[in-house]
C-alpha cells in the first residue's frame, strides 16, 4: 500500500517566510514555552509585552522564543501605524494546517495497518475475543 505526501499549501497572504514544513512545526513546538505563545495566539493577537506577562516570563526570554516562531513561520510579526515600536503578534495558519494534514495521513495509515492486523488475526482464528482466562493468549 502506497503513502501519499501531503499536499504543499500556499502562503499566508503578507510577507513573511514561506509555511514552515512539518518538521519546522515540530521543531519549534518541541518547547513547553512556545507551545504556549502558540496556544495563546491561537485566541487573538497579543503585544509581545501582553505574551511576557500571560506567560510568565521576561521579556528577553519571550523575545528568543518569538525569533524561533518566526523564523520556523509559525507566528508573523506586525507593527501598527500609530506606532512603529509596538510588534503585534499572530497566528500563521498555513503552517498548523500542513500540521494537521501530516498527522491526519499518519492517523489514517496508522488505521489502514491496525485494520489490517485485526483482519489478519480474525482469519487465522486468533481475533475472535479473550479465550478463558480472559488475556487472548492460548496456554
Amino acid at each position: 500500500m502506497g503513502v501519499t505526501a501531503p499536499a504543499r499549501f500556499p502562503s499566508d497572504a503578507g510577507d513573511g517566510p514561506p509555511p514552515a514544513g512539518v518538521d519546522d512545526a515540530f521543531a519549534a513546538l518541541a518547547d513547553p514555552v512556545r507551545r504556549r505563545v502558540v496556544e495563546l495566539l491561537a485566541e487573538r493577537p497579543y503585544r509581545a509585552g501582553e505574551l511576557a506577562a500571560a506567560i510568565g516570563t521576561s521579556p528577553s526570554t519571550l523575545s528568543k522564543h518569538l525569533r524561533v516562531l518566526r523564523t520556523r513561520g509559525l507566528v508573523q510579526e506586525t507593527h501598527p501605524e500609530f506606532d512603529a515600536r509596538v510588534r503585534i503578534f499572530h497566528l500563521r495558519s498555513a503552517p498548523m494546517v500542513e500540521l494537521r494534514n501530516w498527522l491526519a495521513l499518519a492517523e489514517r495509515g496508522w488505521t489502514e495497518q491496525l485494520t489490517a492486523f485485526a483482519r489478519h488475526l480474525a482469519e487465522d482464528g486468533q481475533g475472535a475475543g479473550p479465550d478463558a482466562d480472559g488475556t487472548g493468549v492460548d496456554p
